[in-house]
């Protein structure tokens, strides 16, 4: 928990950097529809970014790797899902 930690703050001039926003942070309690299995992640955080561009720009630093470093100690499994609006 202590090196994800470390990572939510020193990533935070990384996100401003490129345009991105934390949207959500959050933990799970349980399932409210579903088959009652715990899932598997425990937090879920979601961030936006501008473009798909700014994502790669701000991951492919060497400034932002040291700080990814963090990132990756804090975490048993990390996984990033990229998605998009949907139109209505």
């Amino acid at each position: 928990l202590e090196s994800y930690q470390r990572y939510a703050r020193e990533v935070t001039p990384h996100l401003e950097r490129v345009g991105a926003a934390v949207r959500y942070g959050g933990v799970t309690p349980g399932n409210v529809i579903g088959d009652g299995e715990t899932p598997w992640w425990d937090a879920i955080l979601i961030v936006e970014y501008p473009t798909p561009q700014a994502f790669v720009d701000m991951v492919s630093t060497p400034e932002y790797a040291q700080v990814h470093e963090h990132r990756a100690a804090g975490l048993e499994r990390g996984d990033l899902i990229a998605t998009s609006v949907w139109s209505v």
